[in-house]
């Protein structure tokens, strides 16, 4: 769980540990493969006919994603105007991205507007300036979890889509490490900027019961943690209050709940792979046609 934060959590100690989670995790890599996968096709479609590509990252945390979709991009449509709206609510993030703006020279004639704020301030700008422009691509990669409602919130992005436009979604696999944890455990750790759990299952149930379009892909990603079980290792300390969402595990839960999660994370959340408990961290990418 990543990107945006309501009330720009992810700010100071929150970045640094976000960082660390992509370092360790593989998060980026594997999300990378699959828009690397699926997204020239239909960046080529969508932009068939068109004299410009708008495009709106939504929580898009450093950018880093955000950067390599860009220039894909412009690979597909190397004669199209793009231009980007980036909205995040972590003032740290925007000056990482930024600054990673300022250093890749393949996008330098790309504009881009910054929106620091969260997405529902962003909803609220557009619906109270009234003058609302339309995007042929919209992404929103680890971020809605953190949204308040999140049928309110896929409307109004999903109505600023233009003809033939996308709206792409990546979340925590149903039935995955995340979604076991989080919906076992939930009045335990969805208590702070995630007050309630939500996977591809949510999102599609969502879709479906607005009628809209969409296609879901799977982006398979596991990662090691079994220094969380090692005895004094800062490492395995730091993974699993990641996983957990906290500052430091070891004090935030009860030894009952923490043995419980343990236990549920080695049994239900991960499978031994060469000697190495692999966390199933898969995520899901959606799709949705405008």
């Amino acid at each position: 769980m990543a990107a945006e934060g309501k009330d720009s959590c992810y700010e100071g100690e929150k970045v640094h540990s976000l960082r660390f989670y992509l370092e360790h995790s593989g998060e980026h890599r594997a999300v990378l493969e699959c828009v690397s996968s699926l997204l020239p096709e239909r960046f080529r479609r969508m932009g068939e006919g068109k004299s410009s590509f708008d495009v709106l990252g939504v929580g898009s945390g450093g950018g880093e994603v955000d950067i390599q979709m860009l220039t894909l991009l412009q690979s597909v449509l190397p004669d199209v105007p793009i231009t980007t709206d980036i909205v995040e609510g972590s003032s740290e993030l925007v000056s990482n991205f930024k600054a990673l703006v300022a250093k890749t020279t393949s996008i330098q004639k790309i504009p881009f507007a910054w929106h620091t704020m969260s997405s529902e301030d962003y909803e609220k700008q557009v619906k109270a300036k009234g003058d609302v422009k339309k995007f042929d691509f919209i992404h929103m990669i680890q971020m809605i979890d953190y949204v308040k409602s999140l049928l309110e919130s896929i409307k109004f992005f999903h109505s600023l889509l233009k003809n033939n436009g996308r709206l792409m979604i990546i979340i925590e696999a149903a039935q995955g490490g995340w979604d076991t944890l989080w919906k076992t455990y939930c009045k335990d750790l969805c208590v702070g900027a995630i007050t309630e759990n939500r996977s591809s299952s949510e999102i599609i149930a969502c879709l479906e019961s607005l009628g809209l379009k969409y296609e879901e892909h799977s982006i398979p990603n596991f990662f090691d943690i079994s220094e969380c079980y090692t005895p004094g290792s800062l490492k395995g300390e730091r993974l699993i209050s990641v996983i957990t969402e906290t500052e430091k595990f070891a004090e935030s839960f009860t030894p009952e709940i923490r043995a419980g999660m343990l236990d549920l994370l080695r049994k239900k959340c991960s499978t031994e792979k060469d000697g190495k408990l692999m966390f199933n961290s898969s995520l899901s990418c959606i799709l949705v046609h405008a």
